[in-house]
């Protein structure tokens, strides 16, 4: 287990060590100092993290601007959750503009790959070059504007061509209006998030009914990401959210993947626990073998991980 902050500092205070900036800010946009102590099988993944740089300018419609959050400040929240593999999504902040997706999934010599946002103009030689490059599929952000489903379906055959999959994020309730066109998607399906399932209806609520009927179709994921995003009973368990996610796992554990949301755009003050949520899995899968599949299998076969 990886040494807390705490004790780095007192280490470093006894040898008179110099501290580095960067030592200091070992764990940029995560609460906690401790290691996870669940430890994922080797070859797991985090399905869903971001990167943010001012270099690259946000699109002018966007509605979250994160300070920096960089491959490298993500690397050593990542040490805490005994992982090494990722997939990167491009952020609504830049909107079709992958070239900050793509500056990560170079970084990360082929330990990541990613989800990019795109439109449908488009060309086939452009997504070729994403796919070289480690895209594996695309996504439409409906909670933060600027985003169109216009080309849903042409854009979900194309990508489909290449294996990728289409990735939605949306208040749940407008899973409801979206679930006819979602289930005859021409691609496989990921939802963010846990489907957003508004609290405290949960599991009763007509956005989890939908969520789950589209499991059903078996072409359709689920992330298990983002508890704090609905929550009403908040960390540390957020008991609320977790129902959720234990009945999603007790339905269909072969269609679920996890995710940190690595730097939490949304939330601007007292981040989330990075380490603690995936502790949460353990409550939320009991099962080693199910959290195998949700830690390592499924993102391995989704995202085409060699």
């Amino acid at each position: 287990m990886s040494m807390t902050r705490r004790q780095f500092l007192q280490a470093s205070a006894a040898t008179g060590a110099l501290l580095s900036m960067d030592a200091l800010a070992s764990y940029r946009y995560s609460s906690g100092d401790n290691a996870a102590r669940l430890v994922p099988p080797p070859g797991s993944v985090d399905c869903h993290m971001h990167l943010y740089d001012d270099r690259y300018p946000a699109a002018p419609d966007a509605k979250l601007l994160p300070p920096n959050a960089s491959l490298a400040d993500y690397r050593q929240v990542q040490e805490r959750l005994h992982l090494r593999r990722m997939v990167i999504v491009t952020p609504s902040t830049y909107g079709t503009d992958n070239r900050l997706l793509l500056d990560g999934l170079r970084q990360a010599k082929g330990e990541a790959r990613g989800v990019a946002v795109v439109d449908g103009s488009i060309t086939d030689a452009q997504l070729n070059e994403l796919h070289e490059a480690g895209v594996r599929g695309i996504r439409f952000n409906l909670s933060y504007g600027g985003a169109s489903l216009d080309d849903l379906e042409r854009l979900a055959a194309r990508v489909n061509e290449r294996g990728w999959n289409v990735q939605v994020v949306a208040p749940g309730n407008q899973l409801l209006e979206l679930e006819t066109r979602l289930a005859n998607l021409p691609a496989r399906l990921v939802i963010d998030h846990m489907g957003h399932v508004p609290q405290p209806e949960g599991v009763t609520s007509p956005a989890f009914a939908t969520l789950t009927r589209l499991l059903d179709n078996q072409r359709t994921w689920v992330k298990l990401s983002g508890p704090y995003l609905r929550s009403k009973q908040g960390a540390p368990g957020y008991q609320d959210v977790g129902a959720v996610a234990r009945e999603l796992v007790r339905i269909n554990p072969q269609r679920l993947v996890w995710g940190s949301d690595w730097p939490h755009p949304t939330v601007n003050q007292n981040k989330p626990d990075d380490a603690a949520i995936l502790d949460l899995l353990a409550e939320w899968a009991p099962s080693s073998q199910d959290r195998t599949r949700i830690l390592r299998d499924n993102p391995v076969s989704l995202y085409d991980f060699g």
